[in-house]
């Protein structure tokens, strides 16, 4: 069973995230369009789980399945779109999990979402302390249920979503 860990910024999570960035680059080549650090791993000063989030995007969404054994043999389990329609999603670590991998064809919308967050909540200090706040107090309630961490932290994300890609210029007031 998987714990849900929230812990406090660690700034090396900047260097995994580039050092695994790399081999994703070397996979992909020139398929590759960019790759961004994404999730709460990517935003300074605040808590997150320790899980590496990446963001590549690419040409073709459906050469995507073309990598998948490169992918598993740098530790990475295919999951298809996994309720994400368009995305092509891997996560590394089975119970211990250290990197999500959130593909997206270029264009796509939800790259957009992606970024804005991120950077929503990197020039919004009270909107990251709220969000950290929440974060810390769902994992200490629900240390075993990440259902229920999930659920719990639902309207804040759909809320500072909105306000971020409102913010970011893309979206009606």
């Amino acid at each position: 069973m998987r714990k849900v860990e929230v812990c406090t910024y660690n700034p090396d999570w900047v260097r995994q995230f580039k050092e695994e960035a790399e081999k994703i680059r070397h996979i992909f080549g020139s398929e590759l369009q960019n790759i961004y650090h994404i999730g709460s791993t990517s935003v300074k000063g605040l808590s997150a789980k320790p899980i590496i989030d990446i963001l590549p995007i690419v040409q073709n969404i459906h050469t995507v399945t073309l990598y998948n054994e490169a992918m598993i043999r740098l530790g990475y389990e295919p999951k298809g779109e996994n309720g994400i329609n368009g995305r092509r999603y891997f996560q590394k670590g089975g119970n211990c999990r250290t990197h999500h991998v959130h593909i997206f064809e270029e264009g796509s919308s939800d790259i957009l979402r992606h970024i804005s967050f991120r950077d929503y909540l990197r020039n919004h200090q009270d909107i990251k302390q709220e969000y950290a706040e929440l974060k810390m107090k769902l994992a200490a309630a629900y240390p075993y249920d990440i259902d229920a961490y999930i659920k719990g932290k639902e309207q804040l994300v759909k809320r500072i979503e909105r306000q971020a890609l409102q913010w970011a210029g893309f979206a009606n007031s």
